[in-house]
Parts: C-alpha cells; structure tokens; sequence
C-alpha cells in the first residue's frame, strides 16, 4: 500500500466535489473526507456579487508539494486538491481537497491541514467584486 497525490491541479474549470471523492477513494482507506471552498455572497459585512481568481505560472507546482507532504503522512492512502482560477459566481466552488486514509481521524486531520496549507501558500490572489460598486484585490499571500 502506497500513498499517493491522484491529483493537484488549478483548472479554469467548475470543481466537482463527488468527483474528487471519487478520484481519491481507494481499498485500504476506511475514511473520505472532503472539503469545498465556496464563493459566498459577503466579506466582512459587504455584499459580495461575484469574484476572480487569478494564479501565478507556479501555483500548480506549489500545490502539487504541497499534496504532496499531505499524501507522505502515515495512514493517508490518497489526495485530490484543485484550486479554481478566472471568473466565479456565489455558490461555485473555489477550493476543492479530497483526503483518503486509514482511519477518520488520519482523513480529518490531513484534509483540515491540506485545505490550511493551501491556503496560506497557494500565490493564488482573490479579486472580490461588491454590491455597492467597489472592489479589492484579498488573499494575496
């Protein structure tokens, strides 16, 4: 039994969260556990109308290590993460892991930990357009 990153990609696609789940299901892993970052509609008490993703020519390779280091851990049988980028509506998903292991406590931990690093090093920068005519460039690791 071997761990293994399926995938860690950033598409300019939809996500598809059963998908991931799909992709990283494997015999050895007792638990899924996924998570989906959505658009949600306010930041910070503004409403928010829609937003933009834009990624450095890097982000996919950062995102692959940092796959990676999640698929090492003991127990963890599988991971599937994607980061969308260009224009996105209230309600797709931006963020997409997916985390196959042993036991649920191994699952949890390493998608909670994946979703956590992705965030704090992905050079992905979020461009949110309000409801009152401004916007602002967030997220900008």
């Amino acid at each position: 039994m071997s761990n293994q990153v399926i995938r860690a990609w950033v598409v300019d696609a939809p996500l598809d969260v059963q998908e991931h789940e799909r992709v990283v299901a494997a015999a050895e892993a007792g638990a899924v556990v996924s998570f989906a970052g959505v658009v949600r509609n306010h930041d910070r008490g503004r409403g928010v109308l829609s937003l933009s993703y834009e990624g450095h020519p890097s982000a996919g390779e950062e995102l692959r290590r940092i796959a990676e280091e999640v698929a090492a851990r003991p127990g963890v049988r599988g991971v599937v993460v994607s980061h969308r980028v260009g224009d996105l509506a209230i309600g797709d998903p931006a963020l997409v892991a997916a985390v196959a292991a042993e036991h649920r406590k191994e699952a949890f931990d390493a998608c909670a930990d994946l979703v956590d690093e992705v965030k704090a090093r992905l050079a992905i920068w979020k461009h949110q357009y309000f409801d009152d005519g401004t916007d602002e460039w967030v997220n900008c690791p």
